[in-house]
């Protein structure tokens, strides 16, 4: 009788702790499990990983400047200390008391006021539910490089490493993120630019954290840059696929880009190119839409030309994927007025290629093939004003009745030099024949 007492006793003892839990759990419903800091040059990107969807209220004060999130009906597992640590724009995240226990408030101390952006991700890839905080650092906009360039001016690559912070990109099977692939090799392709006389290097991100597809055009824009190059790492559901593409903006998407840039011309004729001033003042919308698809027409052409250029460079160094380049519409690569092309660098999904990505050694000779490639193009067809325009050569493809004496009169060079810069033994030349001439000057 006594034991079955007990036994009822702690039955019921049971079922009050359940319930206890139950309600604990009904009344919170939700638990924040992570928070993660992605501190950039502009902004800090601050991921809240909770259970389920969130549901949420904030509002910012002043003296000192704070950002108080509530969650409703959410319990915090993380401990916050030192959270922020590293990161310049948030102090420190601590707890606040609330009227509802079952609540759970965030305080972000922050060190000064800053454009704030909050929105809620539902699930994707490795991520559940996420609360997405940006700080945005306010009156910092890029620089815009002066359009009077001095004699002799750099050609100006932008480096657009593929992803980063919030977004890793593909993951290999040993757990390769692709972020951090595109960024390493990047940096390699930096160097090399950097290194290269007469050329310079522009980065849409130098470290890991997200930068708006957007935002990145806006910077190799604001930059003024003369070729766009966005560096991605491919994935497939199967491990077999592999090699190197090369990839340019389909004509459709560049067209549709062209077309809400020319609503509002006026404001949009400087990042036109060489016509931009008519496109402003004229009066002719068809001379201005005339004007604009000439800039397009042109950028697509420089971007097949160094497509091609850096395919052939790249079989050089590994496998090709799609030997010939390819079309899709991709945001990156949409602004008419800037030539660009993304190269993926192989299959990330692909065990032998995971393993490559992972080497410094191939990530180099990728980085090797993609300036060869682009510095290639440029010293066949180098922008007026530029160093490299007054250096290397042209090429000229010889037209029936065309002597080697004529070339050289035309082109204000000697033959002497149109000789040796390609090993001619005499001064017969042959109609269709591609000649190097050098540069005058």
């Amino acid at each position: 009788m006594l034991a079955s007492m007990r036994s009822q006793h702690i039955l019921l003892a049971l079922v009050l702790l359940s319930a206890t839990l139950f309600t604990r759990f009904a009344q919170a419903g939700n638990s924040i499990d992570g928070i993660r800091l992605w501190p950039a040059p502009e902004n800090t990107r601050i991921v809240f990983d909770l259970a389920s969807k969130p549901d949420y209220s904030y509002f910012s004060l002043k003296n000192p400047q704070r950002l108080v999130v509530d969650f409703k009906k959410t319990a915090n597992k993380v401990k916050l200390a030192n959270i922020a640590k590293k990161d310049k724009r948030v102090l420190r995240i601590r707890t606040s008391g609330t009227k509802h226990k079952a609540n759970t408030r965030l305080v972000l101390e922050l060190n000064s006021n800053y454009k704030v952006t909050v929105f809620a991700l539902a699930p994707a890839g490795q991520y559940g539910h996420r609360l997405v905080i940006d700080l945005y650092d306010k009156n910092k906009p890029v620089k815009v490089i002066s359009q009077k360039f001095k004699e002799k001016r750099d050609i100006i690559i932008g480096i657009d490493a593929g992803h980063g912070g919030e977004d890793p990109g593909s993951i290999g099977a040993k757990g390769t993120y692709e972020k951090r692939v595109t960024l390493a090799i990047a940096k390699k392709l930096q160097a090399l630019i950097n290194k290269e006389k007469g050329m310079k290097a522009v980065m849409t991100r130098t470290g890991d954290y997200y930068v708006n597809l957007n935002r990145r055009t806006e910077i190799a824009r604001k930059k003024r840059v003369d070729f766009l190059i966005s560096i991605h790492a491919d994935a497939f559901h199967t491990a077999k696929p592999k090699g190197s593409s090369v990839w340019l903006v389909s004509n459709k998407r560049v067209e549709t880009e062209m077309s809400r840039w020319l609503v509002n011309r006026e404001k949009n004729s400087e990042l036109l190119g060489g016509g931009g001033g008519t496109i402003k003042t004229t009066q002719d919308n068809n001379l201005a839409f005339t004007l604009a698809d000439l800039s397009k027409e042109h950028s697509l052409e420089v971007s097949r030309s160094v497509a091609n250029s850096v395919l052939k460079h790249l079989r050089k160094v590994t496998k090709l994927h799609k030997r010939q380049p390819q079309h899709a519409s991709l945001a990156v690569l949409k602004a008419s007025d800037i030539p660009s092309i993304l190269v993926e660098t192989g299959f990330i999904s692909n065990p032998i290629e995971e393993r490559n990505l992972n080497s410094r050694n191939h990530q180099q000779k990728l980085a090797n093939a993609i300036f060869k490639g682009v510095k290639s193009y440029f010293l066949d067809y180098p922008p007026r004003g530029t160093y490299y325009a007054s250096i290397g050569y042209k090429k000229h493809k010889v037209a029936s009745g065309e002597s080697l004496s004529m070339l050289a009169q035309r082109y204000n060079v000697s033959v002497k030099k149109i000789k040796a810069l390609n090993k001619l033994s005499s001064n017969v030349v042959r109609v269709g024949q591609t000649l190097k001439i050098p540069r005058a000057g």
